[in-house]
């Protein structure tokens, strides 16, 4: 009981005393400190990264920009957490030199059983020196449809995905063993156009280059000239006859409605024919009843004659 006294009176001691609170209060202005400058060193690099990679001082496109400023602006932060924390231990009177050293061999310890990070790490790496793919990307990954979007962030262990439906998927960098990216190159937008057989493919060939030269006037996103190539098939009912539009890259789904809009309006104004599948469907009893309203002739009953034999009279 008297080492719970002694103790309580120790305590009592302890709030009571004004350098005590003195240098409680020196820790927490000195935290606030460390805290404000920190902040204003974030501020800073995200704006001097910002400058640097949107600027004309680096010469790189939209997408390969927008990537290293994510990735350098996530590495600065880190290096700014990292060493606001050992300054706030620091001041709270932890040796922080035995803290690394011990970090070092817990790290060394941890790397051993997390070789898959480390593996994410380097194909990271690679991903972005190599430039495969960057932010902004419409990408495909290892040849699966259901991993195909546009690249919202590429990191050095992961990188995330939207696909066109609004799913995110975050994929770490050691699972990407191919990738097809759809935003390297121009696309071609195909479109085959089916007419009647009885058309005049001469005819129909010109009202197409028509339609896509007026359209590449209008729309920059084409970039090269319409291609009528021809009949691509004979189908039962039509003629089914291709043509091609270069378009920047990922713009020839927009390019494609359009041309195939603007094409049967032109088909209309010019009489040529789209065909399509016909029917005529005949119901049960249909016949005999068409066949019950027609008059009937009159039918004459035939006249048969009867000879009887009688008996002759003795």
């Amino acid at each position: 009981m008297a080492y719970y006294l002694q103790v309580y009176d120790k305590f009592i001691e302890k709030l009571l005393d004004a350098q005590f609170w003195i240098n409680i209060g020196w820790v927490v202005l000195k935290i606030a400190v460390i805290l404000l400058i920190a902040k204003a060193v974030m501020k800073l690099a995200d704006s001097a990264v910002t400058k640097i990679f949107s600027g004309r001082a680096m010469r790189m496109d939209e997408r390969r920009s927008k990537t290293m400023t994510t990735l350098l602006l996530n590495v600065t932060h880190y290096v700014v957490y990292f060493m606001v924390i050992l300054t706030v231990l620091s001041n709270l009177g932890l040796n922080v030199t035995s803290l690394i050293a011990g970090a070092g061999v817990i790290g060394l310890a941890i790397g051993f059983g997390a070789q898959s990070l480390v593996k994410d790490v380097i194909t990271g790496f690679f991903i972005i020196f190599e430039d495969q793919f960057g932010v902004g990307d419409n990408v495909m990954i290892n040849n699966n449809v259901n991993i195909r979007g546009n690249v919202e962030e590429v990191g050095l262990r992961v990188t995330k995905i939207r696909a066109f439906q609004g799913e995110m998927h975050i994929l770490p960098n050691s699972q990407i063993q191919q990738v097809t990216n759809y935003s390297k190159t121009n696309s071609l937008a195909v479109l085959d156009v089916s007419v009647a057989y009885e058309e005049n493919l001469e005819h129909v060939y010109h009202v197409l280059r028509e339609v896509g030269e007026q359209l590449q006037a209008e729309d920059e996103r084409i970039t090269g000239n319409p291609q009528v190539l021809g009949v691509q098939n004979f189908g039962a009912h039509e003629v089914v006859v291709r043509m091609t539009v270069e378009c920047k890259p990922m713009e020839h789904y927009g390019v494609g409605r359009v041309l195939r809009q603007r094409i049967k309006v032109a088909f209309e104004k010019e009489n040529i024919e789209i065909p399509y599948p016909k029917q005529v469907n005949l119901f049960h009893g249909e016949g005999e009843k068409n066949a019950a309203s027609r008059p009937q002739e009159e039918q004459k009953p035939e006249k048969q004659t009867q000879t009887e034999k009688q008996p002759g009279k003795a």
